[in-house]
């Protein structure tokens, strides 16, 4: 009998060292679908995806279960002419645990409005990294966008931890590009289909001329977040030393697209950080991050007065 309790316990412990990467939850909203279409269809659909994404192993390296990476798929369906086709958006979003605190901080938090692609109830979501594209590319699409963002997560994730940590997982995401879906409608994957899209988010993380973002993520969760619990005062100093990192990246690269990306979902958090700061350090911080997300510019200078 306990040979048999050991056994079972070791087979815990085995499946719980090879947990997969992500924690998962994608919603599929149907409000601008044709009423023709069975609503079975898109739990359908929703199941599958929850399945693609948090049953298959994206990467060689052990998590634990306590690892894996909390993120938010919402999928927002609208019909097309064609049967079986629909035209979506996607918004990702993604927490980063702090260290030695309860909080999780906004790793990713982005709209891809470009994807179009074909499903059938039942459809089987498969993907293959080495053909990317399978015989009818509409149907290669959907498959091939959450297994990019899949690796873009991980990649992000890892980056936060070490410096340069995400660029395998990059690599990965670009080897989807290079072998992407090409097909009527589907865009997002070329140079061409945008100056923010798919293909320029792995390229900026992958342009040597930029690596001073990889500094940018290491610095903002490593070297501050998750040390604000043993020295809030030099934690903040380095989350300021990040904005200057920025700022400098950004007077020399213009209006790239990782700018904007990193900053989406950070406000309310920079904010927080900087509200306690001595008042110059305050003052700079509302200076810079109003000119670097323009977006939110008016509420940095209203909150950090």
């Amino acid at each position: 009998m306990r040979k048999i309790s050991l056994s079972f316990l070791f087979i815990l412990l085995l499946i719980h060292s090879h947990a997969q990467e992500l924690r998962a939850r994608v919603s599929v909203n149907t409000t601008k679908v044709a009423n023709n279409v069975s609503k079975n269809t898109f739990q359908t659909l929703q199941t599958a995806l929850n399945n693609f994404l948090n049953n298959r192993k994206w990467t060689s390296d052990v998590y634990t279960a306590d690892e894996r990476i909390e993120c938010n798929f919402n999928l927002n369906l609208e019909s097309t002419d064609e049967l079986n086709v629909y035209t979506a958006s996607l918004t990702i979003q993604v927490a980063r645990p702090v260290f030695n605190s309860s909080y999780v901080s906004p790793l990713v938090s982005y709209k891809d409005d470009n994807i179009t692609f074909k499903y059938l109830e039942f459809q089987q979501l498969d993907f293959n990294e080495n053909r990317v594209t399978g015989n009818d590319p509409q149907a290669s699409n959907l498959t091939a966008v959450f297994a990019y963002y899949a690796y873009m997560i991980i990649g992000f994730d890892a980056a936060s931890f070490s410096l340069h940590g995400g660029d395998p997982y990059f690599q990965k995401a670009q080897n989807i590009i290079n072998n992407a879906p090409d097909g009527r409608n589907i865009t997002g994957w070329k140079a061409f289909d945008g100056i923010r899209n798919r293909y320029w988010l792995t390229a900026n993380m992958l342009d040597t001329r930029y690596d001073v973002m990889h500094e940018v993520y290491y610095n903002y969760y490593r070297n501050s977040l998750d040390k604000f619990y043993e020295d809030e005062k030099t934690a903040r100093a380095e989350m300021l030393n990040v904005l200057n990192q920025l700022e400098a990246f950004n007077a020399e690269n213009p209006n790239t697209m990782i700018n904007q990306f990193f900053f989406q979902g950070k406000s309310t958090e920079l904010i927080k950080i900087f509200s306690k700061a001595a008042p110059p350090d305050k003052a700079r911080a509302a200076e810079v991050l109003s000119r670097l997300d323009i977006t939110n510019a008016a509420k940095y200078k209203d909150e950090l007065k």
